[in-house]
């Protein structure tokens, strides 16, 4: 499956934008956030989920690994599907979504495109307490409690997007040099978190 791609804009609409890598032009599903991040720009990099239905495969762009966690954390809310998720990261910032669930702030999470009061009180009951207690939703990391920088910023965000726990990762990535090369540690990080 595709997690990732790196290629120069050349077309948006109001819910995509289609990215050429090496010639091949893939449209891309993002939230309005992403959109407006990546509007004045040409050279793109984007995480990806892709979706994959009996009628097609879809694929869902993010700009940071934060924000594609969270979609990733939604898609297991009962009632919440990938239109949704898009949806609701276009109403607010990844740190600000995380406020409303944890302060169980059902007014402002109705106020997000398409959530009602039911789906509210649906995802304060389902991810209350589950999400990581601060975010940097600017930051490729999905969290701000370790900003590496450098090749430990893509092998933290390469394992996450992998599907280990974000607590996890960040034991086994402290422990790897500032200048370990992104596919070593990738490696050694898939080695370290399978003994866990």
């Amino acid at each position: 499956m595709i997690s990732f791609l790196k290629g120069k804009k050349i077309f948006e609409d109001p819910e995509s934008v289609t990215i050429d890598v090496m010639g091949v032009g893939y449209e891309v599903t993002c939230s309005q956030i992403t959109r407006t991040q990546i509007e004045t720009l040409t050279d793109v990099e984007l995480f990806i989920h892709t979706h994959v239905r009996e009628d097609a495969m879809i694929l869902f762009g993010f700009r940071t690994a934060a924000e594609k966690h969270l979609f990733l954390t939604l898609l297991k809310v009962n009632g919440v599907g990938p239109k949704l998720a898009i949806s609701i990261l276009s109403g607010a910032s990844v740190d600000r979504i995380f406020h409303m669930i944890e302060t169980e702030d059902v007014k402002s999470l109705t106020q997000l495109p398409k959530v009602g009061k039911k789906t509210a009180e649906q995802l304060i009951l389902s991810l209350k307490g589950k999400l990581p207690k601060q975010v940097d939703g600017s930051a490729s990391s999905p969290t701000a409690k370790k900003t590496y920088g450098g090749p430990r910023t893509e092998v933290f965000s390469a394992l996450v997007n992998l599907g280990f726990r974000l607590q996890d990762v960040e034991k086994v990535v402290d422990e790897f040099d500032s200048n370990i090369e992104v596919e070593d540690g990738v490696r050694r990080g898939l080695q370290a978190l399978s003994r866990l």
